[in-house]
């Protein structure tokens, strides 16, 4: 079955998570001109949430690892989250720790109430939309696409459209476009192969089964996470909150521990000088040339910034450093990259992402206390079925192999960055094909072009294909200089979403002239700067009248711009060229990370509407 919709523009989103309800969010506020968009979710419970946020897998006592002020949709509206939680959330059925809470900027939410945000914030842009832009919700699972001309065939199994018409095993829908917003890949525990079935092995601490039986083990069981960072830490608060008294191992290669975010902590950035490494010579060069400058920025930050706290200090010089770290990437040959990247990932997400003192505080204390939670560092060589319903542990360290035995081992294994190995049908299908191919300079996600479009195997567009979120991680690595737990970083994620949707619409509307050039000076011009303020206040605001008083405005401008184009003597521009020139400088205004999301709505001029 092929089904077009009635030949009306589709826009097609795969997966619902933050990315996919980002995406579409901001589908909703920008259109000017008919489109139906269509969400896809294969795990109907994961709707608004993915694994992440799911309700059924996160406890209450599951926070999120950064401040409730972070977690808006939007960045120009940094207190939105916040706002909502304490006066629009229904809170029946919250636990009693949270149902009379008054959340905070800096302070800690639980991630199971960020479906139920997604979800109202994505109802409300459906509703503010222009006519003609409408939004569809719909179950299945995206095998496979098909490049079509100028269009795209998607193979969708067991797809439940809400229109009243039958399941259907396999079916395929056309599209004007596909965004891609897949979400993280789970990694394969090669070590516990031989026990992925046992019952004293949870493979999904976040899943319904695995957190029923973190909570049904006996509170003086001994406990194995695989894992020592952000999710170990979830497993280990979550039975310490809990009254657990036995024993908790958190086992990692690193042996690395999060820094607490202090309980005043509020994004900032900050401006350092570039690092001085000089050419690039090899790996240990490289390693000892950065650590010596790194070690005089975090002097800087100390000597300059005395309110910073120490616990932060690696935070601020990770994000001041981000613009200069494409330039120096780029001189580091893939191979010593990957390496480098391998060896010293979990060192980078430590310095560049701390934990809520919610999560941390209980940890720590259990650390110290007795040494109830022990961390050790080492690599988990197998998981062995140990007789007596336990496992065994056996991690090698660097002068002895030790067992562990455990009453209960949760993986917190992570994330599978190669796409070559993840277990995904639709990425395997457009791996096969070229339609895709893994990044090439790191081997993490796929490539993508400077638009977020999916690139193939020959180097090109592989068609009206578009990505947002984990699948970008290389990317965002040697494009934008991010390191550490990219797929936890939400800034990126929803600039990605602002960046999808102002493509994906100036490649559909017939309101923009992609092909057309523009004349440089003509951006430098106040008429083309004051433009660009209007379109940034368009593509924002919530509410359709809004959108529509500014789309005026927008349009007065236009023509304010073709006058001083013909008063000067310029080359005459069409309104469709310059639409499209604005609407990218607009998107990329709203991208901008030189700034807190605290500051970018004074910064781009945006009033409380």
């Amino acid at each position: 079955m092929i089904n077009d919709f009635g030949r009306q523009r589709n826009v097609i989103i795969v997966g619902t998570g933050l990315g996919g309800v980002a995406t579409a969010i901001r589908l909703l506020q920008f259109a000017r001109e008919p489109v139906r968009i269509l969400l896809l979710e294969k795990r109907p419970e994961y709707r608004h949430a993915g694994s992440a946020y799911h309700a059924e897998s996160n406890h209450w006592h599951h926070v999120f690892n950064i401040q409730a002020g972070r977690m808006s949709a939007f960045r120009e509206d940094v207190d939105d989250f916040v706002n909502w939680a304490n006066h629009e959330a229904d809170r029946t059925g919250w636990s009693a720790e949270w149902r009379d809470f008054t959340f905070t900027e800096s302070g800690p939410a639980p991630r199971r109430i960020y479906p139920d945000y997604l979800a109202d914030r994505l109802a409300q842009a459906a509703r503010e939309a222009l006519p003609g832009v409408t939004l569809v919700e719909a179950d299945g699972e995206v095998v496979d696409l098909e490049v079509s001309g100028e269009r795209m065939e998607v193979v969708v199994e067991n797809l439940s459209l809400p229109f009243g018409e039958q399941a259907t095993e396999r079916a395929v829908l056309e599209a004007d476009h596909v965004i891609l917003a897949t979400g993280l890949e789970r990694k394969y525990p090669s070590f516990a192969a031989g026990v992925l079935d046992h019952p004293a092995f949870v493979r999904h601490p976040y899943s319904a089964d695995g957190l029923e039986r973190i909570l049904g083990l006996p509170r003086d069981a001994a406990v194995a996470v695989v894992g020592s960072l952000l999710s170990a830490y979830d497993s280990a608060t979550l039975l310490l909150r809990r009254g657990h008294t036995g024993k908790i191992h958190l086992i990692s290669r690193s042996g690395l521990t999060l820094r607490t975010y202090p309980p005043d902590h509020q994004h900032r950035v900050f401006q350092l000088p570039p690092p001085r490494l000089g050419p690039y010579v090899g790996q240990e060069e490289f390693v000892r040339s950065l650590r010596r400058e790194w070690e005089q920025a975090c002097a800087i930050v100390v000597r300059d910034h005395p309110d910073v706290s120490a616990a932060v200090v690696t935070e601020r010089v990770s994000k001041a450093w981000e613009p200069y770290l494409p330039d120096i990437i780029a001189g580091i040959p893939s191979a010593d990259l990957r390496a480098m990247l391998d060896r010293y990932g979990s060192l980078l997400a430590v310095l560049r992402v701390g934990v809520m003192a919610y999560t941390a505080g209980t940890v720590d204390a259990a650390m110290v206390k007795g040494g109830q939670v022990e961390v050790v560092a080492g690599k988990v060589e197998e998981i062995r079925d140990a007789g007596a319903d336990a496992l065994a542990v056996l991690v090698s360290g660097q002068r002895s192999t030790q067992r562990i035995e455990a009453d209960l081992v949760i993986s917190n294994f992570g994330r599978e960055s190669n796409y070559e190995r993840a277990d995904s049908r639709l990425w395997a299908n457009l791996l096969r094909k070229g339609i895709a191919c893994p990044h090439r300079r790191t081997g993490r996600g796929v490539e993508v072009d400077d638009r977020g479009n999916l690139v193939g195997s020959a180097g090109v567009p592989s068609g009206p294909i578009s990505v947002v979120g984990s699948p970008r991680e290389g990317d965002e690595i040697v494009r934008n200089g991010r390191t550490g737990a990219f797929t936890f970083n939400l800034a990126a994620i929803k600039n990605h979403s602002v960046e999808v949707a102002a493509t994906v619409l100036c490649q559909l509307e017939s309101c923009y002239d992609e092909a057309a050039t523009v004349v440089d000076a003509l951006e430098l011009t106040e008429a083309f700067a004051h433009a660009t303020t209007l379109d940034v206040h368009r593509m924002t605001a919530r509410r359709r009248d809004d959108r529509q008083t500014f789309g005026a405005r927008l349009d007065d401008s236009l023509r304010t711009i073709h006058d001083i184009t013909a008063r000067e003597g310029g080359s005459p521009v069409t309104d469709r060229a310059l639409r499209f020139v604005i609407s990218k400088a607009a998107a990329t205004r709203l991208k901008d990370l030189s700034v807190t999301p605290r500051d970018l709505r004074a910064h781009l001029g945006i009033e409380r509407r």
